[in-house]
């Protein structure tokens, strides 16, 4: 098989789909890996060190596209503005993709369908099942430990104030205070960064297993009102709630937001859109200066004022809607997602062409263009299809 590996275009997106390792590893099982030029130059991974592995270093983006059966990328399809052309019509019919596409974002809905009618056979990694045996070819998971660690980085950093207890000839200053809502891979990375820069941490989650993962780390639990029997859905994951529960989770997390300083946005429900847990009112009733970043962007955001793709000043606090947190941490980033997708392709792969059984729990998860149709059970409920 041919396997492509385009340049990223996204905005500040430093990764890259495969290392130099990971084409030395497709290589020796038979496939030919097309590099696009200075694609890995952002992760610091060279093209002299791609050639050296066995891949061919290629001048354009559509040069890549036209030759391969296989796209892997990081990002989901987007316009290129240099070049006016937007990846989707850069692709063929009978092509497949492998990428993170978050295909119930309302933002991405077009692309998705665009992807469809072209007749490219799309998965997204956002779909990969938490299963043991699914568990190396996670990628999300890995991506969020990522943004887990960077994104406190970012939001300490926009703090006008000390985040940890600081000491001083004039006296002593209170370490800051940090929310984390969402304690699954990414939140417990979150809270373990806040603890380590000396934050008093809180968090919340409706699980209770990730309520007592994050107890055990040291962080202060506030009750969301949410019976555990209607919280915990497959594979651990969180449940989408009712219109009724959704309310009592926002009330309890409203009385406390007031006194914090940061807070980390990570809660998810798999294929749907993240749930809206933070209004425009209770924006309002935080600190001046306060830091939101909201790593649940690429699925809508948990809340509602965050500004996909952005940073902005809204209501006197930071609101961080950064897409590609992992990006700005490019060479660990790359190194665990080559991995990841690596894993993945070798699992989906068999005798040089694609095996894509649906009744296969991991297929299932993500396929999400087929045959020129949205498959993709998530996005077509998002879609209203």
């Amino acid at each position: 098989m041919i396997i492509g590996v385009p340049k990223e275009i996204m905005h500040a997106e430093n990764r890259v789909a495969a290392t130099p390792e990971v084409c030395a590893r497709y290589i020796s099982m038979g496939h030919t890996v097309l590099v696009e030029k200075d694609a890995g130059e952002g992760s610091f991974f060279h093209d002299d060190q791609y050639q050296s592995a066995g891949a061919q270093i290629v001048d354009s983006a559509r040069e890549v596209y036209e030759r391969s059966e296989l796209i892997l990328k990081v990002k989901e399809p987007q316009m290129n503005k240099q070049t006016g052309v937007h990846e989707v019509d850069l692709m063929h019919p009978g092509q497949y993709l492998i990428t993170f596409i978050h295909p119930a974002a309302p933002s991405n809905h077009q692309m998705v369908k665009n992807l469809a009618a072209k007749g490219v056979i799309a998965l997204t990694l956002d779909g990969v099942p938490r299963i043991s045996r699914a568990q190396s070819m996670d990628a999300l998971t890995s991506m969020s430990t990522c943004a887990g660690y960077k994104g406190v980085l970012m939001g300490a950093n926009l703090l006008p104030r000390f985040v940890p207890q600081i000491f001083s000839a004039v006296g002593m200053i209170k370490p800051i205070n940090a929310l984390i809502v969402g304690t699954g891979v990414g939140g417990l990375q979150a809270l373990a960064t806040a603890k380590r820069l000396g934050a008093r941490v809180f968090a919340a989650d409706i699980r209770p297993a990730a309520r007592e993962q994050a107890q055990s780390l040291g962080a202060q639990i506030i009750d969301l009102n949410v019976p555990d029997e209607a919280a915990v859905g497959e594979g651990g994951y969180a449940k989408a709630l009712s219109k009724d529960l959704l309310a009592a989770e926002r009330r309890a997390l409203a009385a406390r937001l007031p006194e914090m300083d940061l807070v980390f946005l990570s809660a998810l429900v798999p294929g749907k859109l993240a749930p809206v847990l933070i209004t425009e009112d209770m924006v309002k009733t935080m600190k001046p200066g306060a830091v939101i970043v909201d790593i649940s962007i690429d699925q809508g955001g948990n809340c509602e004022l965050t500004p996909p793709g952005e940073i902005e000043l809204i209501h006197k606090v930071h609101m961080v809607g950064i897409k590609n947190i992992p990006g700005l941490l490019p060479e660990s980033a790359t190194s665990m997602f080559a991995l990841n997708m690596f894993n993945l392709v070798n699992y989906l792969v068999k005798d040089g062409g694609f095996n894509l059984d649906r009744q296969d729990e991991i297929v299932a998860g993500i396929l999400t263009t087929l045959d020129g149709q949205v498959v993709h059970q998530g996005a077509k409920e998002a879609m209203g299809l």
